[in-house]
């Protein structure tokens, strides 16, 4: 879901504030199906008023927008990480439809919530009814930090847990981890290690309240059979070594090379080439911790030739070089 922030240069940790006299950002003239949680940003449009930049917000992506008091359709992009909008001030009636569907509407106010995972473009619009200034705050979390969480509340069942698609809710315990992320967020230099803190503490906040284990596909829904699923998944697990080889999961699925892509991520959350360095990840962590092995053996072990690349993958998954992860045991 998730997403390691934007860089603007060599720049350090810090959160941008930005300026309150900018021109509202600019919408494209077309919107893709769907995109990365960094690229969202220029599709919402509205007053950019914080940014979180550098390497604070690897895990988390924030920012705050002023947007405008009324607006017509607007098509945003589906995104495969986790999606929280929080209404910090105003108060909107907010339109919103699936392409081609009848409009919902809802009256949001400061403490708001809207939850998206996954799914399709849709459509919103709103019009203020109240003269307060609508401000926004927009957090994605980027997916390895919802698995985490995924797997300490669901355990053997994760693979069947999905985030539900909430809009206009209020909860007071997750306004308060916003709130501090905000606070985060204004500050000239963020804390890496508190963001990370608080995007834990709100991934598991979302999989005790807001998520659901579904055994079946959801009705409309195209999805991998679970059978499928699972045939896959263990053959991964089982040639995790190898490279992947789209054409040939594919196949085994009887479907072509992009739908099983679109299919794979909408049951799993990551694509296949994701999952993969997923497993590979975990079966170094064990080898590191269960054996005596070579980090140079345990990379050609999991797949990786070369084993700079091996350990920069593996300190982007867990912060730790592998020597350090070892020595933790």
């Amino acid at each position: 879901m998730i997403p390691r922030h934007t860089r603007e240069g060599a720049q350090s940790d810090h959160s941008r504030r930005a300026d309150p006299k900018a021109s509202p950002v600019a919408l494209p003239l077309s919107v893709p199906e769907s995109t990365s949680a960094e690229a969202m940003e220029r599709y919402l449009g509205g007053k950019p008023m914080a940014v979180g930049r550098g390497d604070a917000w690897r895990d988390v992506s924030a920012w705050i927008i002023a947007p405008s008091p009324t607006t017509g359709t607007m098509r945003l992009p589906a995104v495969s990480e986790p999606f929280l909008a929080w209404t910090i001030s105003g108060e909107v009636d907010f339109h919103e439809r699936e392409v081609g569907g009848t409009w919902v509407t809802h009256r949001i106010r400061r403490g708001s919530f809207f939850l998206t995972f996954g799914g399709a473009p849709y459509d919103v619009r709103w019009n203020a009814v109240t003269a307060e200034p609508f401000q926004a705050m927009m957090v994605f979390l980027a997916l390895p930090l919802l698995q985490r969480a995924f797997d300490e509340v669901f355990g053997a069942d994760t693979i069947h847990a999905r985030l539900k698609d909430l809009s206009g809710f209020t909860d007071p315990a997750l306004s308060s981890l916003m709130e501090q992320l905000r606070d985060e967020l204004l500050r000239t230099r963020a804390s890496p290690l508190f963001v990370h803190g608080l995007g834990l503490a709100i991934a598991v906040h979302l999989a005790r309240n807001y998520t659901e284990l579904v055994k079946k596909p959801r009705s409309g829904s195209p999805s991998l059979p679970g059978h499928k699923l699972r045939r896959i998944t263990e053959w991964m697990a089982e040639h995790l070594a190898d490279e992947i080889d789209l054409g040939q999961l594919a196949a085994q699925a009887g479907l072509s090379k992009f739908y099983f892509q679109r299919l794979f991520k909408a049951a799993i959350g990551a694509s296949p080439a994701r999952y993969q360095v997923g497993l590979r990840m975990d079966e170094a962590r064990r080898l590191l911790r269960e054996t005596g092995k070579s980090v140079v053996d345990i990379a050609l072990d999991v797949g990786y030739a070369n084993p700079s690349h091996f350990a920069r993958l593996f300190h982007r998954e867990t912060g730790l070089s592998p020597s350090d992860y070892r020595r933790q045991r």
